[in-house]
């Protein structure tokens, strides 16, 4: 009756996805939480939540527990974790205790952070856990060939950071993380047109603004789009017009911090791995990648071609899930 299963969790800021060996990304939904603050009762999780953003009575918060891809409310982790294991336990179609499971960290997260993210995990029964460094599943979960002696260039930008690392023979060579992801540029996004329109909009408007209109390159051809918020002026509700280069000029900065994360990575590379990042390139995992030109941007800036993986937003989750058949190879690598 009772099966052992094994999974893979992608424990992101933005979203949780769970990977399984037999049937692929079973679940993606939002790392939100919506709360009843005077019954500290759970009222929704992931995407419901998500929904619930600024559009709930004060007594009804919707909360993300985890911040720059680790854990910031313990509680809320865990119960967030329960109500997406009862979803995973539906959508596999049977009762399973037990699983074993792979769960992503930073790779610059600390011991501490490791700890709460091992202790949420194990909360709701897991048999075996364990932990792989995030662009490591990034690596996997986009096809590199991580257990060979060849560097894999991995640009992993999520919701709360970007890691870029090099991999070669299954283990980190050298590595380097940013706080700076999606929720950065959906930040200078707000902080923008906040500035220079005296209006205010929130969180989700500014994430759509990034997809539909957000470039990395200065050179692109113009786009407009029209967005409705609150004027902090006269508090009336006010409809404005955005353009493209606009909101590249806000994400520059933030996009130049990042390019500074990639070449201090290939500055930190051992010449003997230089060659393959030449004929490799740069692989782009994340939800990140995804930003319009990006991949073109970082290929002129680094003089290096850059690839985008075949669902960069799965990468780590499909990364988790494979790795399990050879785990213990890669934590006697990592040890």
């Amino acid at each position: 009756m009772f099966t052992n299963v094994e999974i893979g969790i992608d424990l992101g800021t933005a979203n949780i996805l769970v990977y399984s060996k037999d049937k692929g990304i079973i679940l993606n939904e939002p790392s939100v939480v919506a709360l009843n603050l005077d019954t500290n009762a759970v009222l929704a999780v992931g995407t419901e939540a998500k929904n619930m953003v600024g559009k709930t009575p004060a007594n009804i918060v919707a909360i993300r527990p985890l911040k720059d891809g680790v854990i910031a409310d313990y509680d809320m982790t865990s119960s967030m974790l329960k109500e997406i294991m009862k979803k995973t336990s539906k959508e596999l179609g049977m009762s399973f205790r037990k699983p074993n499971v792979v769960v992503c960290a930073p790779s610059g997260s600390t011991s501490v952070e490791r700890r709460a993210i091992l202790d949420s995990v194990r909360s709701f029964g897991a048999k075996n856990v364990h932990l792989i460094e995030e662009p490591l599943a990034a690596a996997i979960g986009a096809g590199l060939p991580v257990d060979e002696p060849i560097a894999n260039v991995v640009v992993d930008i999520g919701g709360g950071t970007t890691e870029v690392a090099i991999i070669s023979f299954g283990g980190v060579v050298t590595c380097n993380s940013v706080r700076i992801g999606g929720d950065k540029l959906d930040e200078a996004i707000i902080q923008h047109v906040r500035k220079t329109y005296n209006v205010l909009i929130g969180e989700r408007t500014a994430e759509m603004i990034k997809m539909e209109i957000g470039y990395a390159p200065i050179e692109h051809e113009e786009m407009l789009m029209e967005v409705r918020g609150r004027d902090l002026v006269h508090g009336l509700p006010k409809t404005i017009t955005l353009n493209s280069t606009e909101i590249q000029r806000a994400l520059r900065e933030l996009l130049l911090q990042l390019l500074e994360s990639v070449k201090a990575t290939l500055e930190d590379c051992p010449p003997e791995l230089s060659g393959d990042i030449v004929d490799q390139g740069i692989m782009l995992t994340g939800g990140g990648a995804e930003l319009n030109g990006l991949q073109q941007w970082l290929a002129e800036e680094v003089s290096v071609p850059v690839h985008i993986a075949p669902t960069p937003l799965e990468s780590v989750a499909i990364g988790t899930g494979k790795s399990l058949s050879f785990i213990d190879k890669l934590q006697k690598i990592s040890m």
